[in-house]
C-alpha cells in the first residue's frame, strides 16, 4: 500500500485564512506536505478577480513550501443542498458552482475533488426522493466529463450522517457510486470518514473501511466515540475514550485491497477558550501519533 498523511484545511477557516500562513502551519508546524483545499477558504461565488489573485498567492506559497494540493472539497459552511436542492434553478446554479470549484482545484494541482452527494429537504425526501436522486446523479455525471477535461482522475463524495444526506449505509454509498459510474467521464469514488458510521446497524467504522477503502483515494481521519462524529484530535486525552486506533485502521485499509490513499486529518476546534488556542498543538500531537504507521 502507498499511504500518505495530510490534512483537510477546514481547521484554517476564519483562523488561518491567509495562504502564506496556512501553508507555513502545514509544513513547518505539522511537518505535512499534502492538503485537501476547501471551498470555505475560496468560495467560487466570490468575484473572479479576487479568486485569481488568491490562486496566485496559494500557488506561490505552496511552491515555496513544497506543499501539494491533492484534492478540493466542500466544508462546514458549504454543507447545503447543492445538486439535490428542490428548486431546479438552484440545482443549476450549484452545478455551475461545482464547475468553478473544480476549475479552481485544477489550477492548484488537484487530481480529485467533490463533496457530499447532495442533501434533500424533509419534503423532498418524503415526496420526491426518486426524482431528486436521478437529478443529482445526472449532475455528477455531467461534472465528471467536465472534470476529465480539467485533468482530474476521479470525483469523490463523502457518505453522510442521515438518510436524506445520502450514503448513510455501506450499501447505499456503493449504489450511489455505481449509479454515477454507469455513464461517467472519470470514475466517481468515495471519500470515507472514519467518524461517519451513522446508521444504527452500521456504527462500527472499520467494516466501512474494509468494504470501501479500495475505492477511497482520500480518507478523512478524526478521533471520535461511538454514535458521534467528534472530529477530535488524536491527543492522549482524546485517545483514551476514542474508538479510532491507528493499528486497527491500517489493518482495515489493507484488508480492503486499497493500493493508494491519503489519510487526511479532518479535525475541528470549537470557538471556545478551552480549544481555540490548542489548534496547532493538538494537530501536531495528532501527526506525531499517526507517524507510527505512516512514515513518509
Amino acid at each position: 500500500m502507498k499511504i500518505k498523511l495530510g490534512t483537510n484545511l477546514g481547521f484554517a477557516i476564519n483562523k488561518y485564512s491567509e495562504p502564506e500562513i496556512w501553508v507555513k502551519v502545514v509544513r513547518e508546524d505539522l511537518g505535512l506536505s499534502s492538503v485537501q483545499f476547501v471551498a470555505d477558504l475560496l468560495n467560487p461565488f466570490l468575484p473572479d478577480d479576487y479568486i485569481s489573485s488568491q490562486i496566485s498567492r496559494i500557488q506561490n506559497a505552496a511552491k515555496r513550501h513544497d506543499i501539494t494540493v491533492d484534492s478540493i472539497f466542500t466544508s462546514a459552511f458549504t454543507r447545503v443542498n447543492h445538486l439535490m436542492h428542490p428548486d431546479k434553478e438552484a440545482r443549476e446554479i450549484w452545478y455551475h458552482w461545482f464547475k468553478k470549484l473544480f476549475l479552481i482545484g485544477s489550477k492548484l494541482g488537484c487530481k480529485t475533488g467533490g463533496s457530499h452527494f447532495g442533501i434533500m429537504t424533509f419534503d423532498s425526501f418524503e415526496n420526491n426522493y426518486d426524482y431528486l436522486l436521478e437529478e443529482s446523479v445526472k449532475g455528477w455525471q455531467r461534472l465528471s466529463f467536465y472534470a476529465k477535461e480539467l485533468g482530474y482522475e476521479s470525483l469523490i463524495f463523502e457518505p453522510m450522517s442521515v438518510p436524506r444526506e445520502m450514503g448513510n449505509t455501506v450499501g447505499e454509498s456503493a449504489k450511489l457510486m455505481d449509479m454515477v459510474n454507469a455513464n461517467c467521464g472519470i470514475p466517481m469514488k468515495i471519500c470515507l470518514d472514519v467518524g461517519h458510521a451513522p446508521h444504527p446497524d452500521e456504527r462500527d467504522p472499520y467494516p466501512w473501511v474494509e468494504k470501501l477503502g479500495a475505492v477511497s483515494p482520500i480518507i478523512h481521519i478524526q478521533q471520535t466515540v461511538p454514535h458521534k462524529s467528534n472530529h477530535a484530535p488524536f491527543t492522549e486525552e482524546q485517545n483514551k475514550d476514542g474508538i479510532i486506533k491507528g493499528e486497527r485502521l491500517m489493518e482495515a485499509i489493507e484488508k480492503s485491497g486499497c493500493e493508494e490513499t491519503i489519510l487526511m486529518f479532518e479535525i475541528s476546534h470549537r470557538e471556545h477558550w478551552d480549544t481555540d488556542f490548542r489548534i496547532i498543538p493538538d494537530l501536531r500531537e495528532s501527526v506525531k501519533y499517526w507517524r507510527r504507521w505512516v512514515k513518509e
